[in-house]
């Protein structure tokens, strides 16, 4: 189970698997993955759906599933708070607990968010005050092996020269986040 925090939002990610699952749900030539995302609090929105089938696809564009074949990987992200960024906070805890995990991965992910201010100003982490004052988001996700994108999300307005500016700046900000998982890492192994 991990915790990770960006800013002031909060979330818990665990991993469980893998193991056995429902005949149903057994593939014969890899596993069979599923991403459940739990708000705070009450039922699940249908923002809580797309999060959901978001850290799914993330999920499955990295972990080596076919290393399980006929097993189930869960993974489970829990909302706490969310002052903004909450999306890119949940897919780097989901990353740090699969490190912890062991299980087999294609390549380390982490994600940065951004927006477009209504002045046109792109803020890379905007906090939830300044999300108040945006005409777009975006979530980018990059791998280490070679600082490709794996996925983006985007919503709101923006012209393609602004999204194509944040999503550089949010590559660059990468660095430091895969930085900070090398030594968070290192952390576990000298534990």
């Amino acid at each position: 189970m991990e915790v990770d925090t960006a800013g002031e939002t909060v979330v818990v990610a665990s991993i469980y698997g893998p193991a056995d699952v429902r005949p149903q749900k057994q593939l014969s030539d890899r596993s069979y993955l599923e991403a459940i995302y739990r708000p705070n609090a009450g039922q699940s929105l249908v923002c809580d759906r797309e999060r959901e089938s978001f850290l799914k696809c993330t999920c499955e564009s990295v972990v080596r599933t076919v290393t399980y074949p006929r097993t189930g990987v869960s993974v489970i992200v829990q909302k706490v708070q969310d002052f903004g960024g909450l999306l890119a906070c949940a897919i780097n805890a989901v990353c740090l607990a699969l490190l912890n995990s062991g299980i087999e991965m294609n390549c380390v992910i982490c994600a940065v968010s951004a927006m477009v201010a209504d002045d046109d100003q792109i803020i890379i982490d905007p906090d939830h005050i300044k999300l108040k004052a945006s005409k777009g988001r975006m979530t980018f996700t990059f791998d280490n092996c070679e600082n490709k994108i794996v996925n983006s999300y985007t919503e709101g307005t923006f012209t393609e020269a602004q999204y194509h500016e944040a999503l550089l700046r949010c590559k660059l900000i990468s660095g430091q986040i895969f930085k900070t998982f090398r030594n968070t890492v290192a952390r576990y192994n000298h534990s």
